[in-house]
Order: C-alpha cells, then structure tokens, then sequence
C-alpha cells in the first residue's frame, strides 16, 4: 500500500498523528470513518496523486495508530471540534495553510466541523454517507434506531467495549481481506484488537449524542454554513436514500455552494469502487 508515500508520525499538540502523504499539487485531506483508518484511502490516494494531487491520510485522533487523547466524562476529547483542530495543525506543519477536505462516514462529521470552524483553511468540502449527526438525529424513527442502533449501543458506557472485546472480528464481520486489500485489512484488525484504540472509536460515538450534537445545534441557532463549494457523494447500495430521501435536500441547508452524485457501491465506496471515486473527486476539485 502507498507506495512511494511518506509514512510518518507528526505531532499536533494533545496527540502524535499517523499520517502518510505524498504528491505535487493542489493538498486533499483525506479523513476515514469508523472503524477504518487511513490505509482505507490506499486505493484512492495514488490516484489522486497521478492526477495532480498532493494527497494527506492521517489516521485520526483515537483511530489506528494515532494517539489517544485523555478520556473526560463530557467527551470533548473525542469531538469532532478536537478531531478538526489535529487535522488544521498537521496540515500546517505539512506546510498547507489551504486544502480541500474528504470526509467518509464519521469522518465527514469531522470534514464538516472543520470547514464550519475554520472556513478559511478549506478549499473546497466533500462529504460522502452521512448527513449532519443533529439531522440524523431529528429525523430518527424506529427504522433508523434499528438499522443504526449501534449509534446508541457506542455511546452507553462500559458495555460496548466488553462486548467488542469478547470477538472483535465476529463484531466488524463486514471486513474481507478480500475486497478491502490485505494491507488494509491486517491494519484494521490491528486496531480493532487494541482496547485503547476500541475505546477511543466509541468516544467518537459518545461525543457524537452529545456535544458534536451541540455544537451543530449552536451552528444552526447562529446561522453558519460552509462557505466553500460542496459536493455530496453517497453510495447506491448505502441506506443515504432510503433514511432521507434526497440527501442533497438534507446538506442544502448546511452547504448553500452544493453539488451531489451517487456512486455504484457499498458503505466503503473508497475500497470498493476506487475508480469511479477518485474520477468523481478529480472533476470537483480541480
């Protein structure tokens, strides 16, 4: 994976990032979900990379082999105002004062709380399946408490992380070297085999109910919105259409300068249909 990327640790204050990077060009962050690390990109990024692209993929705070922050009963640790901080500050010491950023399931979360506090650091925004966590949570029915129970399941406390740890591979059985690539794979059972690591990825859920929550609600009562052109992308064999309809409906509100197509995929379009992924983020970017 990543050949010819500089594969490095790099230091943005409360945490030591695991970041790799490489190329020429326009900066492009990209940020991983759950309970994916960076290596999630190594399809995507030397693609980008042969267009033109430099290209940055961290691990995040608390994911992979990143560092993890102190834990605090209200979670701010794991927020995604703390998650965009790190990503500012690595960009930073890269020597990017300016950059676009991807974001795919919780990472968009973070790629949106980063162009909303720091608009002036982000080119341009890609968001790809999820919509703001408040309005997942406004429009919460039975179907999306069973469908996305886990959401609730992270945030309680203790439980989740004996129950992840008794088979964390029967737990994430979604995961085959096969379609994922065997690098990226191996890394991803790394991470879901270390404790500290586990319980890092469910503090990102228990910020999620609770001050991400806020801090978009706070948004909302202020009136910000992502000033930079915005483009959504989801994936066909997702649920975006199905919980929400038109999900460009649910992002307009959030991203007036907004865009949007689907891509033929599962949940982890960037290991699944790279091809059609890097063509769609080339035509938005450049």
């Amino acid at each position: 994976m990543f050949d010819g990327f500089i594969d490095t640790r790099v230091g943005v204050g409360e945490v030591e990032l695991r970041v790799r990077y490489a190329g020429q060009g326009l900066p492009v962050l990209l940020i991983h979900g759950h309970p994916r690390t960076g290596s999630t990109w190594h399809r995507v990024a030397p693609r980008l990379v042969s267009r033109g692209f430099t290209v940055v993929c961290p691990d995040m705070r608390g994911y992979g082999q990143s560092g993890k922050a102190e834990l605090r009963a209200d979670h701010l640790q794991q927020s995604k105002r703390a998650v965009a901080g790190d990503m500012v500050r690595l960009m930073a010491e890269l020597g990017h004062s300016t950059f676009a950023v991807v974001g795919h399931d919780r990472g968009c979360y973070v790629v949106l709380r980063l162009a909303l506090d720091h608009p002036g650091a982000v080119s341009r925004l890609v968001v790809m399946d999820g919509v703001p966590i408040s309005e997942a949570l406004a429009r919460c029915d039975a179907r999306f408490a069973r469908d996305w129970y886990h959401w609730f399941f992270f945030a309680q406390p203790d439980k989740p992380e004996r129950a992840i740890a008794a088979d964390p591979d029967a737990w994430y059985d979604s995961a085959r070297p096969q379609t994922m690539g065997v690098e990226n794979y191996r890394e991803l059972r790394e991470a879901i085999h270390d404790e500290a690591t586990v319980r890092a990825m469910l503090e990102d859920y228990r910020a999620g109910l609770g001050v991400d929550r806020d801090h978009e609600e706070a948004d909302r009562r202020a009136g910000r919105t992502v000033r930079c052109p915005t483009l959504f992308l989801w994936s066909t064999r997702d649920d975006m259409e199905d919980l929400y309809g038109d999900p460009l409906a649910v992002w307009r509100s959030w991203a007036p300068d907004l865009r949007g197509e689907p891509i033929e995929s599962g949940h982890h379009v960037a290991e699944e249909n790279p091809d059609d992924l890097a063509a769609a983020l080339h035509r938005f970017l450049a």
